[in-house]
Order: structure tokens, then sequence, then C-alpha cells
């Protein structure tokens, strides 16, 4: 991986990219670094499922305190409120352009420019509905299994985000993801894969690791099937393919097997 220039004014030191990929990633304040840029944030993205880790924690600290006044499924509810604040709705904001797009059955340039406009139509609504009452619902039926879930949920999401920008091209000249896409290295793509799987591990074990295949096959079949429909994957893509991949997770580490 490609080292940050200046990195002598940079207060984190080696953990810059950590730094970096939390203050891309979160409304979390992270003082002493340098200005950010696409480069930067390109170097970061291995350390993207270790951020996701710690977006984790702090919302599984945010579900104990909910947790002890009110319970479940009130803490369920809080959790996920908190993470859209969290993460600013980043790739909320994702979900709503991409449905929108991919199901208005228009030709391919028409979908790329709907996915530029900020409005959101019936289906992007659906879809975001649809994400935030899943994991809600997920949550509240997890048990004592909601904190593991919640921790390794934005970690395989961002993983998926990786993985989206690294075996599949951009949609379109320009913009952040073809900027991503042609930074990202297989020595990025293996860190952020080793990472990943050394927490599901540590944090779930078997099921993690049975969570990270599943993960892995879902994040795939939707990356091809908007390959195909927009001729590749764009930012909002990304940021759809997170949320998804955060349900798929939800979804099997609280399934009862």
């Amino acid at each position: 991986m490609t080292q940050p220039p200046n990195d002598h004014q940079n207060q984190w030191g080696p953990l810059w990219p950590l730094g970096e990929a939390l203050r891309f990633l979160t409304i979390i304040p992270i003082p002493g670094m340098p200005p950010m840029s696409e480069a930067s944030i390109a170097r970061a993205i291995p350390f993207f499922p270790l951020a996701g880790a710690v977006i984790g924690v702090l919302l599984v600290m945010i579900g104990l305190i909910a947790n002890t006044f009110w319970g479940v499924p009130i803490h369920a509810v809080i959790i996920v409120i908190a993470w859209g604040i969290l993460t600013a709705g980043l790739h909320l904001d994702g979900v709503s352009d991409t449905f929108d797009a991919v199901m208005s059955w228009r030709p391919r340039e028409r979908k790329l420019e709907i996915m530029k406009d900020s409005r959101v139509g019936a289906m992007g609504a659906i879809a975001l509905i649809a994400i935030l009452v899943l994991k809600i619902a997920f949550i509240g039926v997890a048990g004592a299994g909601w904190v593991q879930a919640i921790i390794l949920a934005p970690v395989l999401g961002r993983w998926a985000d990786i993985y989206g920008i690294f075996w599949f091209p951009p949609a379109r000249e320009g913009g952040l993801g073809r900027n991503f896409q042609s930074q990202v290295q297989h020595a990025d793509f293996a860190v952020a894969t080793v990472i990943t799987l050394s927490l599901v591990m540590l944090i779930a074990g078997i099921q993690g690791l049975i969570t990270f295949f599943v993960v892995w096959g879902g994040t795939h079949l939707i990356a091809w099937w908007w390959t195909k429909d927009l001729g590749g994957l764009t930012g909002d893509t990304y940021g759809a393919l997170c949320e998804i991949a955060e349900v798929i997770a939800l979804a099997a580490l609280t399934a009862s097997l």
C-alpha cells in the first residue's frame, strides 16, 4: 500500500489510515489529521472494516444505555437511529439513489442521470424504509447475540464496499467510484479481507465465518446485477452495497440455526 505524504505532520502516525477512514465514514471529530483528499481516502480504504468495528462498538454502548432504560425493542430503534446519525446517512443516501435508478427500467444513461438527482423517488423511499425496518427487526429478535451482531454488521458492510470497489468496474468516467477503483490495489483488498476475517472469527467464531460467506455471496450477486444494468458501479452503489450487506449480516448473525 502507498504510504501517505507528509506523514510527519500527522499526529496519528502509523494509525493515520484508521483516522482517515473514521473521518470519511463518520461524524466523529478526528483531530491532528492532514487535509482530506480523494487520494488519502483511497489509501485508507483497507482500514474501512476496522472503522466499521469502531462504529459497531459505539453503537453497542448506545444500545446498552438504551436497553437499561427501555429494553427491547426500543433499544433497537435507538441503535438504528444512532447508526444513521453516526455515519451521517452516507450510505443510506446511496440506497435511495441506487434504487430510484435501477428500478426505473430506463436506459442506462438515464439511470445514471437519475442517480445524480438529489430528490428521493418512490422506489428509493421504499428501499430506505426496508433497510431501516429490517435492521430494527433483526436487532429486536437477536436476544443476547445483539452485541456481536451490531459490532460485525458495520465491519462486513464496509468490506462489501471494498469488494465492490475492487472487483467491479466503475460505471462512468470521473467521479468517486472511478477514482477509488483506480487506486485500490490487490494488497489493499487483501489487508481489508484479513482484518474482516479476523474480526468475524474473533467475535462470532464459526457463525461469523458463515456470515462472511453469506455476505460475500449476496454482495457479489447484487454488484453483478448492478454492473450488468448500469455498466459498472458508482459511489451511490457502493453505499447501497454497504447497507444491504449490513442487513444480510444482521440476518445471518441473528438467525436461529
